[in-house]
């Protein structure tokens, strides 16, 4: 048994990783785009031939990305993922197509019903045998919640072979405690080998009930000055996550003043983004796998994700002229655009005008990769830089903040938890989709807590 990275080893980024059985029989977990610094070069530079399946942890684009690349290089193997996630991965890969492929709509049907007919969704929980050649080996994998975003997983393998067996485990991305909408993952009972995710293997999250606080007071001082508030988010998980934890605001301090005498109740919420909006409807329709609390308040009536504040932006036409209202008018409201890391989609206009205005504030609530433009505005805002949008230099007079609870991402105490709480605890602890900082921090950390185990 042997492990290749041929993504995501080093960087956040671009996960793509091959477990292979014998010199016959291998599967991926996950395909995905690399993005920021280090990008890779997205053609599959790695032979497919034994590849029986290939397991999805989630459905991002830097976990799935690749998958039109693999399927062009010849792969026609099985695509296993879970029940939510077959149903938005169609949604990512049509999206994803339309940009880095065609605007073919006949070929990008042809290929998302290809995809249809390789795609097994199989529930939380449930081993799957998965089929080898001249093998003498016995393969099974089962999913279990990984608290990410709706759909997401991580992977047990249980590789058998004579009379022995071995447990490993990939993390995929693992969700902090308490995220909204999405129960909390279980830590697996057993692992002998465990590949684990370390993103903020250096950072400590706020809990829930801080973190919600924290955001209603930075949204709050954004808005006090009636300026525009952007909040640049992915459009799956992040942005639902954010409408659910403002449906929350708005229904506690509804009638609280928040910007020049208005109330939270009179404040727009503007969601710019076709693909989120298709997101969120998916969401809606996948309520059985959301959590206790937020189906609690379904019955109570409310709606988390569909309340009276929002405003949906569809077409590029309604986009353009929504930047040129809030522009023109000096309306005070949020905006949710993607991409997360600024490194494209709608998020760019709205930057390019509004940047460069003192009222204006910049809320990033997930990680910014090393080279995106999310990170260089981290870097520079302060000394009031600049960074350059669709290749123009636009000066950040921006305020610009980061409420780092409402990453997506496990901080360092939810990974070592998650080793911590297995019945039997792996030998070997292999650390991936990190920064070097933070993976050596969360080495150190692992290594402390559990002085037995080795850490790569």
């Amino acid at each position: 048994m042997q492990i290749i990275h041929h993504g995501g080893h080093q960087q956040v980024t671009g996960s793509c990783h091959e477990l292979l059985v014998d010199e016959h029989n291998s599967i991926l977990i996950d395909c995905g785009l690399s993005q920021g610094e280090g990008e890779r070069d997205p053609e599959i530079d790695f032979p497919i031939d034994k590849v029986r399946a290939l397991v999805l942890t989630h459905v991002h684009l830097d976990h799935v990305g690749r998958l039109p690349y693999l399927i062009e290089a010849g792969f026609r193997g099985k695509v296993i993922c879970s029940e939510p996630s077959a149903v938005l991965l169609p949604l990512v890969l049509e999206d994803a197509l339309k940009i880095g492929f065609t605007r073919d709509k006949r070929l990008i049907a042809s290929f998302l019903n290809m995809i249809s007919g390789m795609l097994v969704p199989v529930p939380y929980r449930q081993w799957n045998e998965i089929k080898l050649n001249d093998s003498a080996a016995r393969l099974r994998i089962k999913l279990q919640r990984a608290g990410h975003i709706l759909g997401s997983a991580y992977i047990e393998c249980k590789l058998g072979r004579g009379g022995e067996e071995q447990r490993i485990v990939f993390s995929g991305d693992l969700g902090p405690p308490f995220t909204p909408l999405l129960p909390a993952p279980r830590a697996p009972y057993r692992a002998d080998l465990l590949v684990l995710e370390s993103t903020y293997g250096d950072r400590r999250h706020e809990g829930r009930k801080e973190r919600r606080q924290i955001l209603k007071q930075s949204l709050a001082r954004a808005l006090a000055d009636c300026g525009v508030v952007l909040i640049p988010a992915f459009s799956i998980g992040r942005t639902q996550e954010l409408l659910y934890e403002l449906e929350e605001i708005i229904h506690r301090y509804r009638e609280q003043a928040v910007a020049g005498g208005k109330p939270w109740d009179d404040i727009e919420i503007i969601v710019d983004s076709p693909l989120a909006a298709r997101f969120t409807e998916a969401y809606r329709q996948l309520k059985p796998f959301w959590d206790r609390e937020a189906r609690r308040k379904l019955k109570s009536g409310r709606h988390p994700l569909s309340f009276e504040q929002l405003t949906t932006v569809d077409s590029h036409r309604d986009h353009l002229a929504t930047i040129n209202h809030i522009k023109k008018r000096k309306i005070p409201c949020i905006v949710i655009a993607a991409s997360g890391m600024c490194s494209g989609g709608r998020i760019v206009n709205y930057l390019k005008a509004f940047i460069g205005e003192p009222t204006t504030d910049i809320l990033f609530v997930g990680f910014q990769a090393q080279g995106t433009t999310g990170r260089l505005i981290q870097q520079y805002a302060p000394a009031h830089g600049y960074v350059f949008l669709d290749g123009r230099k636009e000066t950040i007079r921006a305020a610009v903040h980061t409420v780092s609870g409402y990453s997506a991402h496990a901080d360092c105490d939810n990974l070592v938890n998650f080793i911590g709480r297995m019945r039997h605890r792996p030998k070997e602890v292999r650390l991936v989709h990190g920064e070097e900082e933070a993976r050596d921090s969360l080495k150190r950390l692992i290594t402390r807590q559990f002085p037995g185990i080795i850490v790569n």
